[in-house]
């Protein structure tokens, strides 16, 4: 069960590979620390982006510590849905092209987590689809120096693709 991270361009920065047994993020700090010393002296703005299974608060803690920006994919849970209840009203007309696309900032702490944190969904409805799509990510920064949710999720989907472990 490998687990890499790359750079923006995809390039391995390093890998570990694991037993296949394990979770997605197992042993992410043996991974994440030789990254992050080796570009800790550099005066660039760093970034990371990560999966769901990164969505941990020791994760946070430690990007938080070395000044990362981040976005990680949030799993889904009541507390969140009733974030965005306002957005899950079936929509009575679509675009022409493509679904109906919503977006939402807010605070959010799980228990689990030391302090609050801005979380950000997407809502998608598409024609013929009886639910909604959504997704939530838990971020600490504003891409393209905005604080547009929807710019968060580009980053998180299109530029982010390469950065991060996985």
């Amino acid at each position: 069960h490998p687990l890499f991270c790359l750079n923006q361009y995809g390039d391995v920065e390093r890998a570990l590979l694991r037993k296949g047994n394990v979770l997605s993020a197992d042993d992410w700090r043996s991974v994440l620390e030789p990254v992050v010393a080796r570009y800790r002296d550099k005066a660039i703005r760093r970034f990371f982006r990560g999966d769901a299974a990164f969505a941990q608060p020791g994760i946070y803690e430690f990007l938080e510590e070395e000044d990362y920006e981040y976005a990680i994919r949030l799993p889904a849970n009541a507390v969140l849905y009733r974030h965005i209840q306002d957005l899950m009203a079936p929509p009575t007309t679509y675009p022409e092209k493509g679904p109906l696309v919503y977006y939402a900032s807010f605070p959010y702490q799980a228990k689990s987590w030391k302090k609050p944190r801005r979380a950000v969904a997407k809502v998608e409805w598409h024609p013929g689809e009886l639910l909604p799509r959504l997704g939530f990510i838990v971020t600490n920064f504003c891409p393209f120096y905005t604080s547009d949710a929807a710019d968060v999720w580009l980053w998180w989907c299109c530029w982010g693709a390469c950065i991060g472990l996985r």
